[in-house]
Parts: structure tokens; sequence; C-alpha cells
């Protein structure tokens, strides 16, 4: 008889593996209307950024523009759509069905300041592309401070003008 050496952490590797692929398959998966499975479709985005501008670009292959919507409000951007199944049903026969379809929906929180009216997007054979301009970058606003009850010189003020003209005479 062979004596085997138990290796705990290779036992929690193999259950781990085993609930990933159950739990994998069992949310991303769901069974559909006709006993088949379908797969749920989330498009590939890059966001890149730019001198002055930051651009999304979204792989939406056999979409046209009307299947896409872009929207932006509240600082998030929100693109959704749907892709259509194009497969027909035989009573005879298998399919293998791998590209997914469905709705879709992803949203992007945008940076505070970016101005709705110059978002721009354009789409070319398949590619979504969003254009978003950088907000201005908020400058600190200095604040004077007055000493017991005298009103606070800020450079360039008429006070200080007025203060340098009578001194003068």
């Amino acid at each position: 008889m062979a004596l085997i050496r138990w290796e705990p952490a290779r036992e929690l590797q193999s259950i781990q593996q085993e609930m990933n692929r159950l739990f994998g398959t069992f949310f991303d998966s769901p069974a559909g209307g006709n006993g088949g499975r379908l797969r749920r479709w989330i498009p590939a985005m890059d966001l890149v950024e730019e001198s002055d501008h930051y651009v999304l670009r979204a792989d939406l292959p056999g979409l046209n523009e009307d299947d896409v919507k872009v929207e932006l409000e509240d600082n998030v951007l929100t693109i959704s759509g749907e892709r259509r199944s194009e497969h027909e049903d035989k009573e005879e026969g298998y399919y293998r069905i791998e590209r997914a379809s469905g709705s879709f929906s992803r949203s992007l929180t945008l940076p505070e300041g970016v101005d709705p009216d110059s978002v721009h997007a354009n789409f070319d054979k398949g590619v979504l592309e969003v254009s978003i301009p950088k907000p201005d970058e908020r400058k600190p606003r200095r604040v004077a401070i007055g000493v017991s009850g005298k009103s606070p010189v800020i450079e360039g003020s008429s006070q200080e003008s007025s203060k340098q003209g009578s001194q003068q005479s």
C-alpha cells in the first residue's frame, strides 16, 4: 500500500476552482426560454486620457448608430443598446451559438465640471468613440483677512491706490 501525502492547499485550490466554475456558469449564463443558454454581452471599452480631453472607445460589432444610446446626466455617462440574435430556430440539427446578444448598459462617472454640451460621439465601423473635454482646473481663490475692524487690503484694489495717493500729498 502506497502512502499518499495530503496537501491541504491543493485541496482548497481545487474546491475554489470548482466553486468559481459553478457560480460563473450560474450567474453569467442564464437559461433562455427555449432551453438553450444565453450569454450576457458586455461590450469592451477603452478610456484614454489625451492632453485636453478624454476619449472613450467601445467595440459594438454588429450594431449601427440607431441601436446605441449615449446619455449624460449628473456627470454620469451611460452607453446602452441592444444586439439582437440572428440565428434561426430549426427542428433538426445542432447549433453552436457563441456570439452573445441582448441589451447592455455601461456607465462611467465623469469628473466635476464637464460641460455636457461639449461631449461628442462618433460611430464608425462598429466602434463608438465619445470625446469628453476635460473640465477647466479650478484655481484657488485668495481671501483677504481683516484685522480688528479695519477692512482688508487686497492688492490692486481701489482702496490701496487711494491710500497711496493721500500719502504722497
